[in-house]
């Protein structure tokens, strides 16, 4: 009868993995679990639909008068045969998993591994592919060695009037903002999260996941994070192994854009380039619990980076964080409190979520959708890279038409407006007007032709500028913000401005969806990486 229990509220079983040499498989359910389990998918899609549909949905029973004493009974009997039915299908598909053979032994792995989580029942547990939810918790925040002395992730600060009229005036639209981020805003900002599209999107993270575990020796794991949520990671070791991977012994923590997955997402881009590769789930994506806002996104990589260092063992200088669109936030959060990271990569990254929702909204909404971004989707991405001093790396897509404030049209691609950001605080003294003028010239042109026509018009020589860095970082410092100007010419200024722009930015000829080629994974430029002989010959 135990078994029996196991198995009626077990979780769904995906998949076997390979061992040895026993090829990976599709898990076989039999007739009744098969069919019984398409029942309670429907009724779960129908309650979720409901959900979301919930006001038209009300209003549509309220002007069919089923709010009425007749019409609220007519409701509860649909909904009590709804539920009879939904108990009948969850008991049939417990009969049609006892009846299973392959199902039973999972189960029995499945509780063995929660009762005693050895190693050994760890590697058992890790043949199968079911459904997160089930999955043991593999490490806590609270298990970091030095979790005491660190504090929580700085959060940017929202700005609150203190003068009593400003709030009270300030209500309504306080009230509005609230609404409409807690309703459509966080679907719109974070699709991914939207359990609909998350079913559509089932099948193919699941053949990801086989692809990372059959292919790639993938290894799942659930973290649990501060505020409680549960993070799905998928972790590819490749250290120790330089004839084959001559990156391996480097990790790449991958944080996925708005839609994205670590099963279909980025990670196929330091898989491809030979990296060890850590994968997670925003919150309320795939396997992770609860919903995607600032402060969980917060505990989600604090939580990823502390077991990459505490369980995996890697030192942070041999962490690179690599982003895709949205996921910049995450990584460059990661980056301002883990200032010692290799190198922070930002691919199809913007600098502010408010333009590109202003650009994207009604005009009549602007008051309302600032107020509610800033009160509770502040993603001003640009403000943590500058709170991070290391190697950067900013990708922007040639033909990006999703961070751009007027469709396709590269002058207007927010990765131009992170750039110049990142440049005002690291070289503040080489900002000029005339500089600026030109720097955006360069970047709203479209194609590489044009660039290094503009390049060519104002005769710049790397030799040149290479070495008035590095003269004056011998000199004084090579920190930010690096304050060399005082004594340049405006020419010299823009020279190494244009200088400083190539070295930072790459394009890469692209749509925003398209996934980066293993081979432009190529790590940030660095002063120290660069010689320089200054008894004429040629740099190194």
């Amino acid at each position: 009868m135990a078994t029996f229990m196991k198995c009626t509220f077990g979780p769904r079983l995906y998949r076997i993995y390979s061992r040895g040499e026993i090829r990976g498989r599709d898990y076989e359910a039999n007739g009744l679990e098969r069919h019984s389990d398409t029942v309670v998918k429907w009724v779960n899609f129908m309650w979720n639909f409901t959900y979301y549909m919930s006001p038209g949905v009300g209003l549509y029973l309220y002007k069919r008068g089923y709010f009425s004493a007749d019409g609220l009974a007519s409701i509860s009997r649909f909904a009590g045969t709804v539920f009879i039915i939904l108990c009948g299908a969850v008991i049939f598909r417990g009969i049609g998993r006892f009846s299973n053979e392959e199902y039973r032994k999972f189960i029995q792995i499945l509780y063995d591994a929660k009762k005693s989580k050895t190693a050994e029942n760890k590697r058992r547990l890790a043949q199968y592919d079911f459904h997160f939810s089930a999955w043991p918790v593999d490490f806590r925040w609270d298990e970091m060695s030095s979790d005491e002395k660190k504090p929580n992730m700085a959060l940017q600060k929202k700005y609150k009037s203190k003068r009593l009229v400003d709030k009270v005036i300030g209500l309504p639209c306080q009230v509005i903002s609230y609404i409409l981020v807690h309703t459509f805003g966080r679907r719109m900002i974070y699709p991914g999260s939207v359990s609909v599209l998350a079913a559509a999107v089932g099948p193919m993270l699941l053949q990801g996941r086989a692809k990372q575990t059959d292919e790639h020796n993938g290894k799942r794991a659930k973290l649990l994070a501060r505020d409680g949520n549960a993070i799905d990671t998928m972790f590819i070791d490749r250290r120790n192994k330089e004839e084959q991977f001559s990156n391996g012994n480097i990790l790449v923590v991958c944080c996925e854009g708005n839609a994205g997955f670590y099963e279909i997402g980025c990670t196929c881009t330091p898989i491809e380039a030979g990296y060890s590769v850590l994968g997670w789930n925003h919150p309320g994506f795939g396997g992770s619990t609860g919903l995607p806002f600032p402060t969980n996104e917060a505990n989600a990589v604090d939580v990823v980076m502390q077991y990459a260092i505490e369980k995996l063992g890697f030192q942070v200088k041999d962490i690179i964080l690599f982003a895709w669109s949205i996921g910049g936030y995450s990584a460059s959060l990661a980056a301002a409190n883990y200032p010692d990271v290799r190198a922070l990569v930002l691919d199809a990254t913007f600098d502010d979520l408010v333009p590109l929702a202003i650009a994207k909204m009604p005009a009549s909404m602007r008051g309302v959708i600032i107020r509610g971004i800033r009160d509770y989707f502040n993603l001003n991405i640009a403000e943590q890279v500058s709170q991070y001093s290391g190697p950067l790396r900013l990708i922007r897509r040639s033909k990006d038409e999703i961070i751009t404030t007027d469709d396709e049209n590269v002058a207007t691609n927010r990765g131009n407006d992170l750039l110049v950001k990142v440049l005002i605080h690291r070289y503040p003294k080489l900002v000029t007007d005339e500089g600026l003028s030109i720097l955006r010239a360069y970047l709203s042109s479209g194609d590489q032709l044009s660039q290094l026509s503009i390049l060519s018009s104002i005769e710049i020589e790397d030799s040149e500028c290479l070495q008035l860095l590095q003269s004056y970082s011998e000199e004084y410092s090579s920190g930010f913000p690096m304050l060399i100007g005082d004594d340049l010419s405006p020419e010299i200024k823009m020279k190494l401005l244009l200088f400083l722009a190539t070295k930072y930015m790459m394009d890469f000829d692209s749509t925003h969806c398209t996934p980066l080629p293993g081979s432009q994974f190529v790590l940030p430029w660095t002063l120290d990486d660069e010689f320089v002989i200054y008894d004429g010959e040629e740099d190194h």
